[in-house]
């Protein structure tokens, strides 16, 4: 069998974060029912003229400050024909041969080290609508709330070489998008969509193969799914003697396999030219400086800073910063815990990539939705560092704490769960349990030091928990031994 290199391009749709589409007043808000959000513009009516939101084109351009492209002061507009039933004008109106951004990369992470992954272009397009097929019913019906909604297309060089490569590339995009602001990244809405270009060509080649375009994937792991199995499949065709067939195919997440959809169309198949209606977008340099100086710290330089300041770990750091709202809860029960502590940071972290996330997920709400905030973690922190509470039971209260968005202070007092550190108490407590066990008090003595562990638990056992641990052992150590 031949030896074949893996060729990936991906095709990113990201949904700008405006109030209105893109040539019109209509709302781009998610959830509407079929058909509410549009109006004589988005669903291309005869007579009427498009008018470009200022917003999306501001935003189209952050994203290319961010990933180093260089911005075009002049663009077009230009119309994408094909007909398709949730296309109302039969064309598109998108971005060719003169998009607002051209080149820049994305700089990703691998199990290979760090690759810079080259970009094509970043145009702005319209949105298509959305057809509903309902099986049962032997009838399909479109919904044009989506028709008009303003995208970037991000476009990469055929750089990347597995499918690896290719999540971790849609990760650090996703990521850099909603750090800017300019696309909410909710995967499950539409926000954030893609298409890979796969070929295989035999190592050593510099030819490209005869590539297939996988649409519409939708969650990153589906993304390396489904090109995992396009590799296997391309070279399965190959080693037969056969030839890929140049098409377009969707991903079945449910049977792990791709499946025919339709032939692959070329750029001439959609007959572009200039939109009569619409006048070229002309920047001013002066707006483009200003929308610059807007950028926040993304997501690798924030990576940086916390390993670097806050004594993070490469990995929590990584875990953190992936997704900007874990990133800014953490900063923000840092400011809450008190300026000048960062050994704090690691501790906090623990919790957030622990019990936090867990009830995040549990619950199906992102950090800045937590109804226990930044604060709460900090105060249930400190009342653990200060012995108030231990690390068990804090960690058992979590659950109650995160559901009722109570101050753990409060809750602590309220349930009694204040951790006894009274040495005198708890001499009376393990002074009682070792006359309890006078058989393995004697087994502990003649050597049997593991014991420490049967006898810690029945102190905690006696006091439902509430026991300074390290004060338990301590008098432990001096009562079993003496």
């Amino acid at each position: 069998m031949a030896a074949y290199q893996a060729v990936i391009g991906l095709e990113v749709h990201a949904q700008l974060s405006t109030k209105s589409k893109l040539f019109c007043s209509c709302p781009t808000a998610f959830g509407a029912e079929p058909n509410r959000h549009v109006c004589e513009v988005c669903c291309g009516m005869p007579g009427v003229l498009p008018v470009l939101n200022k917003k999306a084109v501001e935003l189209a351009v952050k994203a290319g400050l961010a990933l180093g492209c260089e911005i075009q002061l002049r663009s077009i507009f230009a119309r994408k024909n094909y007909f398709y039933p949730d296309l109302p004008k039969a064309y598109q109106i998108s971005q060719y041969e003169e998009p607002v951004c051209q080149g820049g990369s994305v700089e990703i992470e691998t199990s290979q080290g760090v690759r810079v992954v080259p970009l094509t272009r970043i145009h702005m397009e319209e949105d298509a609508g959305k057809s509903i097929h309902a099986a049962h019913e032997h009838k399909s019906y479109v919904d044009l709330n989506r028709a008009g909604v303003p995208l970037i297309e991000i476009v990469s060089e055929p750089a990347m070489h597995s499918a690896e490569e290719a999540a971790a590339y849609l990760k650090a995009l996703h990521a850099i998008l909603v750090y800017l602001g300019v696309c909410d990244g909710n995967m499950e809405e539409g926000s954030f969509r893609c298409d890979a270009n796969i070929s295989l060509r035999p190592v050593g080649e510099t030819a490209l193969g005869t590539r297939t375009e996988l649409k519409n994937l939708n969650s990153f792991r589906n993304v390396q799914r489904a090109i995992e199995f396009e590799i296997a499949r391309q070279q399965d065709v190959l080693d037969d003697g056969d030839r890929v067939i140049q098409e377009t195919r969707l991903f079945d997440a449910d049977k792990n396999a791709t499946f025919s959809m339709r032939g692959k169309e070329e750029a001439h198949d959609y007959r572009y030219f200039p939109d009569p209606d619409l006048a070229a977008v002309q920047l001013d340099q002066a707006w483009v400086d200003a929308w610059k100086t807007e950028l926040p710290e993304l997501p690798r330089a924030r990576r940086q800073r916390f390993i670097a300041e806050l004594g993070l770990p490469p990995a929590d750091a990584d875990m953190l910063t992936a997704d900007k709202r874990l990133a800014d809860y953490l900063e923000a029960a840092l400011a809450s815990y008190g300026p000048g502590r960062p050994e704090a940071a690691k501790k906090l972290a623990n919790w957030i990539m622990g019990e936090l996330v867990r009830e995040l997920n549990a619950a199906g709400v992102s950090a800045c939705a937590s109804p226990f905030t930044p604060a709460h973690l900090a105060e249930l922190v400190e009342c653990v560092e200060a012995g108030t509470i231990s690390g068990k039971i804090g960690k058992q209260i979590f659950p109650e704490l995160f559901a009722g968005g109570a101050s753990p202070k409060a809750y602590i007092e309220a349930k009694g769960l204040v951790q006894i550190s009274d040495s005198s108490a708890l001499e009376t407590e393990i002074l009682a349990v070792i006359a309890a066990n006078p058989k393995e008090h004697a087994e502990f003595k003649a050597g049997k030091t593991k014991l420490m562990g049967f006898f810690v638990g029945q102190v905690m056992r006696r006091t439902k928990g509430q026991a300074n641990p390290a004060l338990v052992n301590e008098l432990l150590a001096k009562h079993l031994n003496g």
